[in-house]
């Protein structure tokens, strides 16, 4: 439990600090890497990047980069965040071996051994079957409720221990549905925004130059690169780690039907 715990806690610590900490890191790498003197002409940040400077280019997209990279990181953190928890919760070994496994000790009354494999697996489904098996025994040996309040009792023991455990295999995810939008907004932004800047130096600049307006179009259009690509991998992201959840919840489900189903039989 103690352990459970301490994983809960850094869990809430890591979600609270990746944004902040990947703004700096963003922040910085877009200052002292892509802003460096080294990839622009004439060894001056304020002149044009140099021809084929990928980096460069990113930087001339303006302060809207470092903002597209946050969300990167914070795309690429969580995914691997959610990576090991739903690997963790997913326990050691096969769900579908498992179910079966209880399955069978349940066939042959072994709710003792049953409860042992639940240790022995782990995970998220393994701490909903174990709290459903020890409500199992507890009612096996009540004779004050009638069977439906004990089915009742197990079913509704099971849809607390699911309760509980949901939460934290979906924590984190909603963050990637909205960085899934909102780096795509963000990219177009950054586009529109170059743009202006665009037109309103050639407007300055009295005579039309056809060279720095497709320069200031091709530095405008990196944000809008930078910012759907940042958006696909958040939608992948957040698809791939749902569809790994509801696995999981199936098999909780099943977990559960098969103990409630076996108390309703054998009593």
């Amino acid at each position: 439990m103690k352990s459970q715990n301490g994983f809960l806690k850094f869990q809430r610590a890591f979600s609270a600090l990746v944004i902040p900490v990947s703004f700096v890191i963003a922040e910085l790498v877009f200052k002292l890497i892509m802003g460096d003197n080294g990839h622009f002409q004439g060894n001056n940040s304020a002149n044009a990047p140099i021809p084929g400077d990928f980096l460069g280019v990113i930087y001339k997209g303006g302060f809207i980069v470092p903002v597209i990279m946050t969300l990167l990181l914070t795309v690429l953190s969580f995914s691997l965040e959610r990576y090991f928890t739903i690997n963790k919760a997913g326990g050691k070994g096969s769900a579908v071996k498992f179910v079966e496994t209880i399955k069978g000790c349940l066939a042959k009354n072994d709710i003792s051994g049953a409860i042992a494999e639940c240790d022995r697996f782990q995970g998220s489904i393994a701490s909903v079957s174990k709290a459903a098996l020890i409500k199992y025994q507890m009612l096996e040996k009540d004779t004050t409720m009638t069977k439906e309040q004990k089915l009742l009792d197990i079913t509704k023991n099971i849809e607390e221990a699911t309760s509980l455990e949901l939460p934290s295999l979906e924590q984190n995810l909603p963050v990637l549905a909205t960085i899934s939008s909102v780096a795509t907004m963000m990219g177009l932004l950054g586009t529109v925004l170059g743009m202006i800047r665009s037109f309103a130096a050639m407007a300055n600049a009295g005579a039309p130059d056809s060279v720095a307006l497709s320069t200031g179009i091709s530095e405008a259009l990196i944000n809008t690169a930078f910012g759907i690509g940042t958006g696909a991998l958040a939608v992948v992201m957040y698809n791939f780690y749902t569809t790994k959840i509801d696995k999981l919840t199936y098999s909780i489900d099943e977990a559960g039907y098969s103990i409630v189903q076996t108390f309703a039989s054998k009593h």
